[in-house]
């Protein structure tokens, strides 16, 4: 498995039905991208898989080797429609063990919400048994450190199984990337540049846009369309392109004027986006 930063890739899994039925909206793809440009990476691709067990570990049996950074969400409790923790083991052929470590932290859980109460407390009750099972992770696995109320995720093979609560999976994220890849931080010279090209149709800037990446292929030129928004004003109100490159930081400050200027020569204007902030 490569180690070079340029060549990781970070990936997200969000399990759940909740998800597909649009109960729930799936709020861990947009953090795990805050938390990554923070520290200069990037999301490489996002599979949203539902609560069924043959789904969930074909998935997981692909991305296992892929040799990718694997965010999962969602599906690791203990009730019958969490089936991550079955299918992860699954997946790499491993049985699921209780985790030493996971035992005493859902232990501890479990005392300090039984308040005193000696049958809550009892580990041999069916409730604190159930509760157990999620500790059982595929043998081998590391835990993963839950700080809202302490029942761990775990990781294996760089595979990182959080819980599907965001105000838990956040935190859980951070720690991953700081104990973990640190030191892919901050090593990728990758940045994205564009402006704004009013009233233009993509298919007249088409040929334009593949002129440009066949005579620079350290850069990827990108278009977004917009109706406009009238709340906005100015260039935003009406049908505009935002149109940029992304690339290293020397190939993009080297071909962006290059690409304006083409769009110019069409008989575009070109506005500048605000800075934000100012």
């Amino acid at each position: 498995m490569s180690t070079n930063s340029e060549s990781r890739k970070f990936r997200l899994f969000v399990i759940g039905d909740e998800i597909l039925s649009g109960k729930r909206q799936d709020k861990h793809m947009s953090k795990l991208i805050e938390l990554l440009s923070e520290r200069s990476l990037s999301l490489s691709q996002v599979e949203y898989i539902a609560d069924d067990r043959d789904a969930i570990t074909a998935a997981l049996k692909r991305s296992f080797a892929s040799g990718d950074i694997v965010f999962s969400t969602g599906g690791i409790g203990s009730t019958p429609d969490d089936h991550t923790r079955q299918c992860a083991a699954a997946a790499l052929g491993l049985p699921l063990k209780l985790h030493p470590e996971a035992k005493e932290l859902i232990t501890q859980r479990i005392i300090t919400m039984a308040e005193g109460d000696a049958l809550k407390a009892d580990l041999s009750n069916p409730d604190n048994l159930q509760r157990m099972k999620m500790g059982e992770f595929p043998e081998g696995s590391e835990i993963v450190p839950n700080p809202y109320n302490q029942i761990p995720g775990f990781r294996i093979k760089e595979h990182h199984f959080l819980p599907g609560f965001p105000v838990m999976a956040a935190p859980m994220m951070s720690w991953v990337l700081d104990h973990h890849y640190h030191h892919l931080f901050h090593k990728q010279d990758f940045i994205e540049k564009s402006f704004i090209v009013p009233l233009a149709m993509e298919s007249s800037l088409t040929p334009l846009m593949e002129s440009i990446e066949n005579k620079h292929p350290g850069v990827k030129v990108f278009s977004l369309p917009s109706v406009g928004d009238p709340s906005k004003g100015g260039v935003f109100a009406r049908r505009h392109i935002e149109l940029g490159l992304k690339g290293k930081e020397a190939d993009v400050l080297l071909v962006l004027p290059i690409l304006r200027q083409g769009v110019q020569d069409l008989g575009h204007e070109t506005h500048d986006l605000p800075i934000i902030g100012a």
